[in-house]
């Protein structure tokens, strides 16, 4: 009878979903906006966030609940939910999402919209020095997430450690990286997020039972379940919890100067003059830790210029100002016992101690080193107050690196706990140091904090991730999308590599063109190396420099598209490089991890091996496909053979979307939306499509909340009874923003024969261009604040 049970049970869910038989339901109180329901070795305490977002918490016998998250800045009860009971079950819950705990057998599970998503296996279990929570999971579902890795886009089958790490110089596998994020994301369109902050692991069914279980030292056993409609909601949900990325400084969406690393001011400058002289466009230059020393080892923790290197900092920070070059400087938590600022930070208590209270001091590359204890309020002030200091020297942004941190010895004491308690949130903690600095002593500037580590919702303090100490080559750029694409789907929008790789001696000219390449459809274009090989352009061969230069110049061209690109994850947390199976869901798209969508309407297909001429790239269905370069047409839903030039990838644009550009200027100090290309790829079959072109200055923080910002809303028509397309422009300014009348040369691509007639407002346009070969318009239109502007073209039958 129990088997003939189970049976139909398993017809109903489509998935073995088991009971805790050990765990009994004592009873239940509704207390505020929360559930407590208590059992035999504990309780439970529920409570929801939204309709789509849900929190379970167990409280062991004998433990107090623990409030603190380092992860959501969500504040709960944004929905109310029903309580319904029978003599079998509770049901908690909203329109959206439920909860159902069933008493005997002793078990929970969550439902979206009437459909079972995920299932308590035994739920809570002790085991010998650790505590984990199990799950029941389907048996087709694919799993993402769970940081930062090099694994295949479908994670399932691997136990992942939860511990940041380096590693050096990986290729196209690394099972642990800088980025431990106790998260899981399932192709069933829920993520499960375990808020905790201790070491441990996450098993994403590596025996192949059906179980998904998070295991840990220690800490809170509180779990969030999130579920959405669509990947972009489901993402949103995520960030709407853990917090949104602000808005870079629009100069971030440029090309750096970048390398391990520049020894001196005048080193620094004729790299500057030297991008100028070339007409390579520049926006930043990085400095690595040759600015406080002029030796790697034994100088780390000095923090301030070496003068003897860089007599005269300030100068040499405004001087690149006015060639409109930002300043960045790298930093690190270790302060090493040889370093001017020791003697310090053991007076003032800064590092962090050993079980004694004395200041922990150990060995690792750099030398014998203190660790800055970044939980203790003295510490984050001392750090903030150097960082100030320099900023108002004029420099632009700050480069936290080894911040696992890299060696982090489990006996070390932080004011907050253990080593291994807070080890995964240390860059977390180090990046809001920043970013709340920021805040109080310098509101109108926009931060930039390039890190390699984090946690949860580390987007919410501006950190700019980048994916570590990348091998050069092959395949180190074929791990890049993936890991790109996995943190943007964790809320770490801005993951980017090293371009052309970091570490080894390897001068390989296509390596470097390919991975730039790739870096035009990247959230950050940073080429950065060991200086053996130059990572700069102007320092490459004449071929292999002019190749370098074209995909720098492109990426300037895209500034429009990108940085709205940007305000849509600054908005809703979706990602600026998004899989293809957040375009389609079809078997083939959930395991891609070659090519991706770049903003919403841009497909990528880098190309990371070398010698290719021809590539498979899939198109997504729903959409036809337009080739960038060449105008050619590609159907959704299949899969094709592409050429492969040697001067870009493959890149491929939506059918009936548009993508705005300008040209080419040599730092974004000079752009403006004054005059710029409106690429317009019509499509017959599609009616209606629909794009927002956001602007603002480019630096005041949350200008689009305090209205000072603009945005221009494009809308293309397609009428098939009397064949006439219409492209219409409406702008709207936020209340502090002065507009500026816009020249807009409007490029519309596929259409098969010259129009018979344009008009804008009513009136005929006598001034336009045809190029019957590549069957492409352009007519220019005018758009200014106040009544749209519409544009008319009657097609040829």
């Amino acid at each position: 009878m129990i088997k003939q049970l189970i049976v139909v049970f398993l017809l109903l869910t489509s998935s073995a979903y088991t009971q805790n038989e050990t765990r009994s339901y004592l009873g239940h109180t509704v207390d505020g906006n929360h559930l407590e329901v208590q059992t035999s070795d504990g309780s439970y305490r529920i409570q929801f966030y939204t309709s789509q977002i849900i929190e379970t918490t167990f409280i062991p016998a004998g433990e107090s609940y623990n409030a603190k998250s380092h992860a959501v800045v969500l504040a709960p009860g944004k929905a109310i939910p029903v309580l319904s009971e029978d003599k079998n079950a509770l049901e908690y819950g909203t329109e959206g999402i439920k909860m159902r705990i069933q008493f005997s057998p002793f078990q929970i599970s969550y439902s979206y919209k009437d459909k079972i998503v995920l299932s308590e296996k035994e739920g809570y279990v002790k085991k010998d020095s650790t505590e984990a929570i199990r799950f029941s999971i389907e048996e087709t579902e694919a799993l993402y997430g769970g940081g930062e890795r090099v694994l295949g886009m479908n994670r399932r089958g691997n136990r992942l450690q939860l511990y940041n790490r380096a590693h050096y110089g990986y290729g196209d596998r690394s099972e642990l990286m800088n980025f431990s994020i106790p998260m899981v994301l399932s192709s069933k369109l829920y993520a499960v997020h375990f808020d905790n902050a201790p070491i441990g692991y996450l098993d994403l069914d590596s025996k192949k039972e059906n179980t998904l279980e998070y295991e840990t030292i220690s800490g809170r056993k509180t779990y969030q379940v999130i579920v959405g409609d669509s990947w972009e909601e489901l993402v949103g949900n995520y960030t709407l919890l853990t917090g949104r990325q602000p808005l870079p400084p629009r100069w971030a969406f440029g090309n750096f100067s970048s390398r391990f690393g520049y020894h001196s001011q005048k080193e620094t400058t004729a790299v500057i003059d030297k991008f100028r002289a070339e007409k390579i466009p520049v926006d930043a230059i990085v400095l690595d830790l040759y600015w406080f020393g002029k030796t790697v080892q034994g100088t780390m923790g000095n923090l301030e210029f070496l003068k003897d290197s860089f007599p005269n900092p300030k100068k040499m920070i405004t001087d690149l100002k006015q060639k409109n070059v930002k300043t960045i400087l790298v930093t690190e938590p270790f302060i090493l016992t040889t370093s001017k600022r020791w003697n310090e930070v053991v007076e003032k208590g800064i590092v962090a101690s050993d079980s004694l209270g004395k200041p922990y001091t150990y060995d690792f590359y750099f030398g014998n080193t203190g660790l800055v204890d970044i939980f203790k309020t003295e510490s984050r002030k001392w750090f903030w107050d150097i960082y100030k200091e320099l900023n108002t020297i004029g420099v632009s942004g700050w480069w936290g690196d080894l911040g696992e941190p890299e060696v982090h010895p489990s006996y070390v004491t932080h004011a907050t706990g253990t080593a291994d308690e807070v080890h995964n949130i240390y860059g977390h903690n180090w990046a809001q140091v920043v970013y709340e600095g920021y805040r109080k002593d310098f509101p109108e500037q926009r931060p930039f904090i390039l890190m390699r580590s984090g946690y949860s919702g580390s987007q919410r303090f501006g950190m700019i991730p980048w994916s570590g100490d990348v091998g050069r080559s092959w395949g180190g750029l074929q791990a890049q999308p993936e890991i790109a694409m996995q943190m943007g789907m964790q809320g770490l929008g801005y993951m980017h590599s090293d371009l052309g790789g970091f570490a080894g001696d390897n001068l390989d000219n296509e390596l470097y063109v390919r991975w730039l390449q790739y870096g035009v459809f990247q959230p950050i274009f940073r080429p950065h190396a060991q200086e053996s090989v130059p990572p700069e352009p102007v320092f490459r061969e004449p071929k292999t420099k002019a190749l370098a230069k074209k995909a720098i110049e492109l990426r300037y061209q895209l500034l429009p598209y990108n940085y709205s690109a940007a305000f849509e994850n600054n908005q809703k947390g979706t990602p600026l490089m998004r899989p293809v199976f957040f375009e389609d869901n079809s078997d083939t798209a959930l395991a891609i991890s070659d090519e991706y969508l770049w903003g919403a309407n841009l497909l990528a297909a880098p190309i990371t091996k070398p010698g290719i001429t021809v590539r498979e790239v899939y198109f997504p269905k729903g959409s036809n496909w337009i080739d960038f370069f060449s105008g050619k047409k590609h159907y959704g839903g299949q899969r094709q053979w592409v050429t492969v030039a040697p001067d870009h990838i493959p890149v491929f644009v939506r059918s009936g979307s548009f993508v705005p550009m300008i040209k080419t200027i040599q730092s974004t100090e000079e752009y403006t939306l004054k005059s710029f290309n409106l690429h317009f790829y019509f499509d017959e079959n599609k009616n209606q499509s629909t794009y927002d072109l956001y602007n603002d200055d480019g630096v005041t923080p949350n200008a689009f909340e305090k209205g000072k910002y603009e945005t221009l809303r494009f809308t293309g028509t397609y009428s098939k009874e009397d064949t006439t397309l219409t492209v219409r422009a409406a702008t709207h300014n936020g209340n502090q923003y002065l507009p500026e009348e816009k020249r807009i040369n409007l490029i519309v691509h596929q259409l098969k024969a010259k129009p018979k007639k344009i008009t804008i407002d009513d009136k005929k346009v006598k001034k336009f261009t045809w190029n019957p070969k590549t069957q492409v318009l352009e007519v220019v239109l005018k758009a200014s604040q106040g009544a749209p502007t519409q544009v008319t073209i009657q097609l040829a039958e």
